[in-house]
């Protein structure tokens, strides 16, 4: 198991601390899991490691870091749509389905501090998964992120750094203290290994429906969630698990929507976009550095791209809340997305979207 660069291809060692290649490509985990079947799944884990036949994991750090994420329900909201509860989670988030494994590879491998820069689900998960692994941590957030995110950040022991500005400016402010002062940059666009967990959705509702609905509804910032399921697709099209892709509705912002754009202008890179404020903030991503990547794996697979209506999210997470559904607005704006898209292509059943995270998270 080695990194390889995205750009050069060069090969490195998983036991780096380099964030980067130093052509400044991002790394790629050369791993290539057994044929997924669901025999081999560890029935007696109760956390979504009970796959870990099919993740990448360097030794049994994971023990000592779980805390019992994975295995959130399926319920049905009605007689076309599923929804994936991934807000019964530790830290109320799917994040922190990528947030246990990569804090297990930073255990296996000896680091002991880290930081990072998060809209706030991926920094909260980070700083609970260092808590209970006992490693430092340090965690960057833009101005106007959720008080109670921060929060949730500093309770687990972490620092949390607040930067005026932009998401996109806030990343920047972290990766140049990252580099300055040589720490391990516990990043979910990043690290791949943080994708070894988010594939874990999917193993999931295969194990739950026996079967992955034909339609699936995936929000994308950075792409963590996306790049995590298409990984897991695949793995269940190349052991015969599937007969075909399912037909994947990637949402974005209506006010922050460089992939969206990209794709309808046939672009292989994100388009140019100055975001505007939107109250889903967990995916108003301006320059996603895994671009390239998501749009390559869109056109592969015939991905839809949607946006969620900006004056249409605060009635969608209404909506959800009046089925007893109460979510925080990035995760209402998977809702808007599917609505419009049912404008847009019509009736659109046997679809699943992830209700990513939970609404006390984003109550300001």
């Amino acid at each position: 198991m080695e990194y390889i660069c995205a750009k050069c291809g060069r090969r490195e060692s998983v036991l780096t601390r380099k964030a980067h290649c130093e052509c400044g490509g991002l790394w790629q985990l050369d791993f290539t899991p057994p044929k997924f079947d669901l025999g081999e799944v560890d029935r007696g884990e109760w956390s979504q490691f009970r796959y870990r036949k099919f993740m990448a994991l360097a030794d049994e750090s994971w023990r000592g870091v779980t805390l019992g994420e994975g295995l959130t329900p399926v319920v049905r909201l009605d007689e076309n749509v599923l929804l994936k509860m991934d807000y019964f989670m530790p830290t109320l988030s799917f994040k922190d389905r990528g947030a246990a494994v990569l804090i297990a590879h930073c255990k296996a491998i000896g680091v002991d501090r880290v930081m990072q820069d998060s809209s706030g689900n991926a920094g909260n998960a980070v700083a609970a998964y260092c808590a209970k692994a006992g490693i430092a941590c340090e965690i960057f957030v833009p101005e106007g992120t959720s008080p109670k995110k921060i929060d949730m950040i500093r309770a687990h022991g972490a620092v949390c750094t607040v930067v005026p500005g932009s998401r996109d400016h806030c990343a920047d402010v972290c990766r140049e203290k990252v580099e300055r002062e040589g720490v391990y940059y516990a990043n979910h666009v990043y690290n791949p290994f943080f994708y070894e967990g988010t594939k874990t959705y999917i193993y999931e509702v295969f194990e739950q429906l026996g079967r992955i609905p034909k339609h699936l509804v995936i929000p994308v910032g950075n792409g963590t969630l996306f790049l995590g399921a298409v990984k897991a697709l695949e793995e269940l099209l190349a052991a015969g698990c599937l007969a075909e892709m399912p037909q994947i509705i990637a949402l974005q912002s209506e006010n922050c929507d460089p992939l969206l754009k990209a794709a309808e202008e046939g672009l292989a890179y994100p388009a140019a976009v100055s975001p505007r404020p939107t109250l889903a903030e967990g995916i108003a991503i301006g320059k996603p550095m895994r671009g390239e990547e998501i749009l390559a794996y869109a056109k592969k697979y015939g991905v839809r791209f949607v946006h969620a209506p900006e004056d249409a999210i605060l009635s969608a997470r209404a909506a959800l809340a009046k089925k007893g559904i109460y979510c925080e607005h990035t995760t209402a704006a998977n809702y808007a997305a599917y609505e419009r898209y049912c404008e847009l292509y019509g009736p659109t059943p046997d679809c699943l979207i992830t209700m990513c995270g939970a609404g006390l998270k984003s109550d300001h």
